[in-house]
């Protein structure tokens, strides 16, 4: 009895052993904080990983201590140039001017991507002095949008621009009524793998929008012309807040959408790629009751991250879906829930992908908020999000993580 003890020790002694280990091959830094009662908060974490290989990672500094709307953000920027291993000084990207009313008061939830084939970035943001809930801010009165524009990989940047209209007004003749109020939802802009019909892959950016939910536009120049994705008539997700878009390996469209205790999924399926005509599916609640991606008393911004992984237990190539969100209680404990991906991904619906996914990895083990990611180069995780180390509560302290597939997998999977 006394050997068998023994032994239940020296296992718990390895395991525990083995789990420091897997967590010292998570490298972290933190990037922005928001380190005083006094200091300046910063929120909004969102990155890209440029054409030339340099990450940019991206946050709201909000002079005015709180969303846009309330006074002056700006937004601020961090550089890596050898994959998130190191990080340049902070930066300003764009200054608000502070003066109510004024399209340029504020700019802020900024969404990012970065062109698969030329050193062209975009970023879309919020900017002026609206609130996106209030009942003052309406169609004639709207929540604003502005984009920035680098053609250099993010060394340099354009004038910013506003295309409020452009945008709105895609859905001014919906049977629905037109939209009173919408913003890109903040983190990042999904390009597609797999189709181009124009100058560049295409791009989705997914609205947060009142009322009646979700909007998802896209474009063929880089956010030049935006269309709707189905058309004004169209509600993906009607009770959806804020979201991101995902593209399954099919090429199909899919929309992950903050939801009180978890996420709501549906699928855009195209009739005709090359005008963009397709349908949505039905919209499916993940939580809890699904086995889902069940987010505790809570509802946030997280992210959606499809990527490519190896099955150690047949060396089997296969691809996984991510999905980021505070595993609560409340907003605490951000981890990353995974699934495989059906071999035949066709008979993907938003029911099944909201069901049966595995036990999240945890990434925080306290307050912790919005969050996004992407795919790097070596094939792991860069994992960017809110965290409170040490901040006053305005604001996070905005931490970035590298994370390998086998140690967010439990060793199940691989990136080689």
């Amino acid at each position: 009895m006394k050997s068998y003890l023994r032994n239940l020790v020296f296992v718990a002694v390895l395991l525990l052993t083995a789990a420091c280990a897997v967590r010292q091959n998570v490298t972290e830094h933190v990037l922005f904080q928001s380190d005083s009662a006094d200091s300046i908060p910063y929120r909004i974490p969102t990155v890209a990983a440029m054409h030339n290989g340099d990450i940019l990672a991206l946050a709201d500094y909000r002079i005015c201590g709180s969303d846009i709307g309330f006074g002056r953000v700006d937004i601020h920027g961090r550089v890596s140039r050898n994959g998130g291993r190191t990080w340049g000084e902070e930066f300003v990207l764009i200054e608000g001017t502070g003066v109510s009313k004024a399209t340029d008061c504020s700019f802020g939830d900024a969404a990012m991507v970065a062109d698969r084939e030329s050193g062209e970035v975009l970023v879309m943001m919020v900017c002026g002095e609206t609130v996106y809930w209030h009942e003052t801010t309406t169609r004639q009165n709207p929540n604003r949008i502005s984009i920035l524009r680098s053609y250099d990989n993010g060394k340099t940047w354009s004038q910013w621009e506003e295309i409020t209209e452009s945008v709105y007004s895609l859905f001014d003749d919906s049977v629905y009524g037109c939209v009173e109020s919408c913003f890109v939802g903040s983190g990042k802009i999904l390009q597609s793998r797999q189709i181009k019909v124009g100058t560049h892959y295409r791009i989705y950016a997914a609205l947060c929008a009142r009322p009646n939910g979700n909007r998802v536009i896209y474009s063929d120049d880089f956010g030049r012309i935006w269309k709707s994705l189905g058309g004004p008539d169209v509600l993906p997700v009607p009770p959806g807040d804020e979201p991101k878009c995902e593209e399954l390996p099919d090429g199909r469209v899919l929309i992950s959408s903050r939801a009180w205790g978890g996420r709501y999924f549906n699928i855009y399926e195209y009739s005709d790629v090359f005008s963009g005509a397709g349908a949505w599916g039905e919209v499916a609640g993940s939580g809890r009751n699904l086995n889902g991606c069940a987010a505790l008393e809570n509802a946030c911004n997280g992210d959606i991250l499809i990527v490519p992984a190896v099955r150690k237990e047949d060396c089997k190539k296969v691809c996984l879906a991510l999905q980021s969100v505070p595993l609560g209680p409340k907003r605490e404990n951000v981890g990353i829930y995974y699934k495989e991906l059906p071999e035949d991904v066709t008979s993907i619906t938003p029911e099944s992908f909201a069901a049966d996914w595995e036990t999240p990895y945890q990434v925080s083990e306290t307050t912790s908020a919005y969050s996004t990611m992407l795919l790097l180069k070596n094939g792991n995780i860069g994992f960017y999000y809110e965290e409170s180390i040490s901040c006053s509560g305005l604001g996070y302290d905005m931490v970035y993580k590298e994370i390998p597939l086998a140690i967010m997998t439990s060793g199940r999977y691989s990136n080689k």
